[in-house]
């Protein structure tokens, strides 16, 4: 049961990913009922519901994580610090957010126990440290951390992160001013997502995103 609901986690966190909150937010409380109490179910459907606005379930999970592992490593330098930003993220804090993934970036480039188990979850950290660096209109340092994971997108595994990289890339090339670099990036998403159900939330902001561009 702990396994399947890693698997319903990992589609949470997929849903959240491409803005689909509802669906997020329903694969987290299947995976919750088959998995609960597994670290790795815990925290992917604590991403999930973070990502998709259930900031009061989302900091419970957190909190359960913190009290029940308090020496897992994975927990307390990669799953923690990720969800905490998150939740600064989610208050405004960006500087409180990339305060918190100070203690992961010793771990930014392993898989954790989510990764080994499930194979998706790598590069998480670095993800969500360039997304800081975007609410702190930073798009240089946000640039290099997206950057981060396209150089090392074999550890991706079976996540969308490549694409959400490039296209955090290209909001933060286009937030920097180099439009000609943003064009580029963004050039690159669309292709890869050339097949993509037009229906999707967060292909359809890239799209316009693209459009607006100079």
């Amino acid at each position: 049961r702990e396994r399947a609901g890693l698997f319903e986690a990992a589609t949470a966190v997929w849903e959240a990913f491409y803005g689909n909150a509802a669906a997020a937010k329903q694969s987290a409380t299947s995976a919750l009922e088959l998995g609960r109490g597994g670290r790795e179910v815990d925290y992917a459907a604590a991403f999930a519901l973070a990502l998709a606005g259930d900031l009061p379930q989302s900091r419970a999970l957190a909190e359960d994580l913190a009290r029940q592992s308090p020496e897992d490593t994975s927990v307390q330098f990669m799953y923690l610090p990720t969800l905490r930003a998150l939740f600064s993220l989610n208050t405004t804090d960006a500087a409180a957010a990339i305060q918190a993934l100070q203690s992961a970036s010793r771990y930014d480039l392993a898989l954790g126990g989510v990764g080994f188990i499930g194979r998706f979850g790598g590069l998480y950290p670095i993800y969500v440290r360039g997304l800081a660096y975007l609410a702190a209109h930073q798009p240089a340092e946000a640039a290099a951390e997206f950057q981060r994971i396209l150089d090392h997108r074999s550890i991706v595994l079976v996540d969308p992160m490549d694409a959400m990289a490039r296209l955090q890339l290209a909001r933060a090339l286009a937030l920097s001013g180099d439009t000609v670099k943003a064009k580029s990036a963004y050039n690159d998403l669309l292709t890869l997502w050339k097949n993509a159900d037009p229906k999707i939330p967060m292909v359809n902001e890239a799209r316009a995103e693209y459009a607006r561009l100079p």
